[in-house]
């Protein structure tokens, strides 16, 4: 892979996520008031950009819940930072297979799919600057959990997320979802300049090795803006591997829980330790302002 960092570069903070991890860190935020307290720590830190899942207060499990975004964004917008707001549009594509010798029906407890209009409700109704389009089908796990994304889906969901004016977060969990990506592209669903998330290091996606890594980052086009991340243990590191290849960072307690060995982390902990790897190598951390124009985001709080 050839040097080419970022000598601006803007940090995304995934600050909660959807997977079974509320149980083994108390730092995970699980209620809409915690959610949105990391979201700020995260931005006081140096994110630019937070990424927002949401949660079921009572549980910790995932949820999709329009009020729930509304009380996140309404705590954070009364906070009076200024950070970048980026919501989960993956949610509601979960399908839960029975056991290999009787797929069908589907598991009625752990399914969750929905249609484009309703997994983009809390989009539509209010408008943060980016939502994440994940970019391809995938398995999860060792058992029966797919994520489902076809493209039909996709297009549609493009288009309606082109329609109000928001922009998407391109997902590439592998290297068929990069194409995915480029088909959106070639028919006019995804806003300029495209914004693309290299999703590293997740169990039957892409490894996070280099020369995936390269080979996903050669195939993109020159004009697109992307930020590459990896899970558990080289989520740190990894943040200096995609600066050094041009890219943007991702940290947050969606993908790692812990900052040292036997210290977990949290997602101010996180960013700070990001920045100091970014200014260590002679990068400068661009602003919320700085992102909204490289991004042709609009702002509407």
């Amino acid at each position: 892979m050839g040097l080419n960092p970022s000598r601006d570069v803007f940090i995304t903070c995934a600050v909660t996520g959807a997977g079974d991890t509320a149980g083994k860190s108390v730092n995970v935020p699980v209620t809409p008031r915690q959610i949105a307290d990391a979201s700020i720590e995260a931005a006081n830190a140096g994110a630019a950009i937070v990424h927002i899942h949401v949660r079921n207060p009572e549980t910790g499990k995932a949820a999709r819940g329009v009020y729930l975004y509304e009380e996140v964004l309404n705590f954070i917008k009364r906070s009076g930072v200024d950070v970048v707001i980026n919501f989960t549009a993956g949610m509601a594509g979960a399908l839960v297979f029975g056991p290999a010798d009787q797929p069908m029906p589907l598991d009625a407890v752990g399914t969750d799919m929905a249609g484009a209009t309703d997994r983009l409700l809390h989009v539509k109704k209010l408008l943060p600057e980016i939502c994440t389009l994940d970019c391809g089908t995938m398995n999860f796990g060792d058992g029966t959990y797919v994520l489902a994304n076809t493209p039909v889906m996709l297009k549609e969901m493009a288009a309606q997320v082109l329609a109000c004016g928001v922009k998407p977060e391109i997902e590439i969990f592998d290297t068929g979802h990069l194409e995915l990506a480029k088909w959106l592209h070639g028919q006019g669903m995804l806003s300029h300049p495209v914004l693309v998330q290299l999703c590293m290091g997740i169990r039957w996606g892409a490894p996070d090795d280099l020369t995936t890594l390269n080979a996903l980052i050669e195939r993109l086009p020159e004009d697109w803006t992307f930020s590459a991340f990896s899970i558990g243990r080289n989520q740190l590191p990894y943040t200096s591997v995609a600066l050094a290849a041009g890219g943007h960072i991702r940290v947050g307690l969606e993908d790692n829980l812990w900052l040292d060995k036997g210290v977990l982390a949290t997602n101010g902990a996180l960013v700070a330790r990001a920045v100091v790897i970014a200014e260590a190598m002679g990068s400068r951390i661009m602003s919320a302002k700085d992102v909204r124009e490289k991004l042709k985001l609009q702002k509407r709080w």
